[in-house]
């Protein structure tokens, strides 16, 4: 890890009025959470096909067995790991304003941030196909599969952005309002190689902020318009980071 570059972006993080953090799979490896792509992806050993959105309205039961075996029966013991803590302090000391996530896994909440969109929904909450009723994931028994609605019996669908899904249009602008605010934008983990995600560091540096990626190799961003690039592990970088800013 290169703490030259470590020490520039901690000289932009003090200067920052508005920095936003945009943070994707990478932050939530170290938790024991595996990305969805690349080396020891879900999608190496999964079928994409069972988050498909029309799959899961034809095979409901089938969906949801993958769906409870991938996230249910593994997300809820995962534990914030450093740089979702280091995330928070930056929040509750006012360096960060906000993170815009695309993680399903609920842990920038866990860690204790408060000021969180999820642009891809999260696993937590439960939403009707048929009334669109919600319910926390509490209500549900996953012993018992498709999980259905107290109101009207109609099957539930965890809340998170399936494959052709939208964004929910919220999330969208909610996020991308606030890559507009930032004059610093931290991005960590992600590649954003999906829509509308891609757009968002493209939108903060069109509105002239400064970029800080931190990744375990180059992105898309990296050469086009990063300001400064570390090239290590979320968990690491953001260590770093905490301990310069005596978090």
């Amino acid at each position: 890890m290169d703490l030259k570059k470590i020490s520039e972006a901690i000289e932009l993080i003090r200067k920052s009025k508005y920095m936003v953090a945009f943070t994707g799979a990478g932050v939530s490896v170290e938790s024991g959470i595996p990305p969805f792509r690349g080396a020891g992806g879900l999608w190496n050993t999964t079928h994409p096909i069972f988050l498909e959105i029309e799959y899961f309205q034809k095979r409901p039961l089938q969906s949801w067995k993958k769906i409870k075996d991938i996230f249910y029966d593994k997300l809820s013991d995962a534990s914030p790991n450093i740089a979702h803590e280091v995330l928070a302090k930056m929040e509750k000391r006012s360096f960060l304003e906000f993170i815009i996530t695309q993680n399903i896994d609920h842990l920038h909440q866990k860690a204790g941030s408060k000021k969180v969109c999820e642009l891809h929904g999260t696993y937590r909450q439960l939403v009707c196909t048929k009334c669109s009723s919600e319910y926390d994931m509490s209500f549900a028994d996953l012993n018992f599969l498709p999980p259905t609605c107290f109101v009207c019996k109609g099957v539930l669908k965890p809340d998170m952005v399936f494959f052709n899904e939208p964004v929910s249009d919220f999330a969208k602008r909610h996020s991308f309002n606030e890559a507009k605010k930032a004059d610093l934008l931290l991005v960590i983990g992600t590649n954003a190689e999906v829509l509308p995600a891609a757009e968002i560091p493209e939108i903060a540096k069109n509105s002239d902020a400064k970029i800080i990626e931190i990744n375990i190799k180059p992105s898309p961003f990296t050469n086009t318009i990063t300001d400064i690039f570390i090239e290590a592990s979320a968990a690491d970088a953001m260590k770093e980071i905490g301990e310069m800013l005596y978090l």
